[in-house]
């Protein structure tokens, strides 16, 4: 990953609607969400919540695809992975498992 695309997604997550419906996406997993039982999920505005996708759109970090009248939005994991690889690459002074995520911390 490039430093401005890691730029571009931070940025993008860097505000609390869209972390909180990026969130939302990955807790749906693969399946999505419609927009508007996101919209529902966030309390917000279809027109505000469609305006915070277009930017993590804009980001690679949501995908969406069309079924019928609906707008289906889903996280785009191999984004994120490669985001948080590109955070993580030089981590830890040569010792890379103290990066690994702990759940039970």
């Amino acid at each position: 990953m490039e430093i401005k695309n890691a730029v571009t997604a931070l940025a993008a997550l860097a505000q609390e609607t869209r972390l909180a419906a990026y969130r939302a996406l990955v807790a749906a997993g693969d399946a999505g969400l419609p927009a508007g039982e996101l919209a529902n999920q966030l309390g917000v505005l279809p027109a505000t919540l469609s305006f915070h996708l277009k930017e993590l759109a804009h980001a690679g970090l949501v995908n969406s695809r069309n079924e019928g009248r609906f707008v289906i939005y889903a996280a785009d994991y191999a984004a994120m992975t490669g985001l948080i690889a590109f955070l993580s690459e030089e981590c830890c002074g040569g010792k890379p498992e103290l990066c690994l995520p702990c759940k039970t911390c």
